[in-house]
């Protein structure tokens, strides 16, 4: 008897759930599916029909760690929050979401982190849409006069580049205890009210000068 729809999607979730034991485990390398089907209590055939590669699993398992990412952009995306407000927002409930796996198990998220390394095809689509998303509070900004003279791709690296220890786990991890809110929303502030096209005078005009 065919399964339902939503006896697929139980199936698959509790195949991801032990997918990911497994990586929390051993990591990435040491997932493969064959023991994952042995673990499911099933067929290497039957867990052909909802993961055929593994790379199709790792797909699923990121989709699965960053859909909660996705969801608080989303949300922030949605509000009616200023832009300066909204892009605090933007980057600062990500990172206590993540400062609270940190919290719990800083040794899990580091494995994940390197699983996604390893992985970067399956996750650079949620970097590609944390971006795209971060583009959009900038146009808004933009509208209200910030960030002149600048485009908006060249504004989306810089703001990343400050806003980096935030975002990026790996330097996260590595800053942590260093990092809160009221920091981020220094950094914030900086970029709505310095951040522009404009020559202050730190940029060398015929090269770097020595001390």
């Amino acid at each position: 008897m065919a399964l339902s729809g939503n006896e697929k999607d139980a199936t698959r979730a509790r195949l991801v759930d032990l997918a990911q034991a497994m990586v929390e485990e051993r990591g990435g390398s040491g997932l493969n599916l064959s023991e994952l089907a042995a673990r499911a209590g099933m067929s290497q055939g039957h867990l052909s029909r909802y993961f055929e590669t593994r790379e199709a699993l790792m797909e699923a398992i990121a989709d699965h760690w960053f859909q909660p990412m996705v969801a608080i952009m989303e949300d922030v995306l949605a509000s009616d929050l200023p832009p300066r407000r909204k892009m605090f927002e933007f980057f600062a409930r990500r990172f206590v979401a993540m400062r609270k796996k940190w919290e719990d198990d800083p040794v899990k998220l580091q494995t994940y982190i390197e699983v996604g390394y390893d992985y970067f095809e399956q996750v650079r689509s949620y970097i590609d849409l944390a971006d795209h998303y971060l583009g959009e509070i900038i146009g808004e900004g933009m509208s209200d006069g910030a960030f002149a003279g600048l485009d908006i791709d060249e504004t989306i690296s810089l703001v990343n580049q400050m806003c980096a220890p935030y975002c990026a786990l790996n330097t996260m991890i590595m800053f942590m205890e260093r990092l809160n809110e009221d920091k981020l929303a220094r950094i914030i502030d900086a970029v709505f009210d310095g951040l522009s096209a404009t020559d202050r005078g730190a940029k060398a005009m015929t090269g770097l000068r020595a001390a």
